[in-house]
């Protein structure tokens, strides 16, 4: 595919997204419920071409063939919504594997305030069935701005 018409696709379907959570607060229903739908949909939509950027980025262009990366979306812990993105890396059949990354935040006090946020990767893009997939990292975190 040629890079002009790859741009000219990613644009029109950042520009549904951004529209579709423009609408939410005409149609009533709430803006977050919206946004976290633009987030998925450019996730699944270019979530290789993002991919493909960070590892030129990182210079993780050549991760090998038996490593692999990958971007998938971050959702809260407890509201299942989407709420970014993330690019994992790992084994090429623990990656395959991973379908988002779960964030998980607490605060605890160890001589300070001290607040936590883990990001794990786990095999389903749900949180009701969280099964961590291990030997996968992540190595980037992506702001997607609906």
């Amino acid at each position: 595919m040629r890079k002009v018409t790859r741009s000219k696709l990613f644009a029109t379907g950042l520009a549904a997204a951004l529209f579709a959570a423009s609408m939410a607060s005409f149609a009533g229903l709430p803006g977050d419920i919206l946004k976290a739908g633009g987030i998925a949909f450019v996730v699944d939509k270019f979530g290789d071409q993002i991919n493909n950027f960070i590892n030129k980025l990182t210079a993780n262009k050549n991760v090998g063939t038996t490593e692999a990366t990958a971007v998938v979306p971050i959702l809260s812990l407890g509201s299942g919504a989407h709420i970014g993105a993330a690019q994992v890396i790992g084994a090429k059949e623990n990656v395959e594997k991973c379908k988002a990354v779960v964030q998980i935040e607490a605060n605890t006090v160890i001589g300070r305030n001290l607040r936590v946020r883990a990001l794990v990767p786990v095999g389903s893009k749900t949180t009701s069935n969280i099964k961590r997939i291990y030997g996968v990292g992540v190595s980037a975190i992506i702001d997607i701005k609906i």
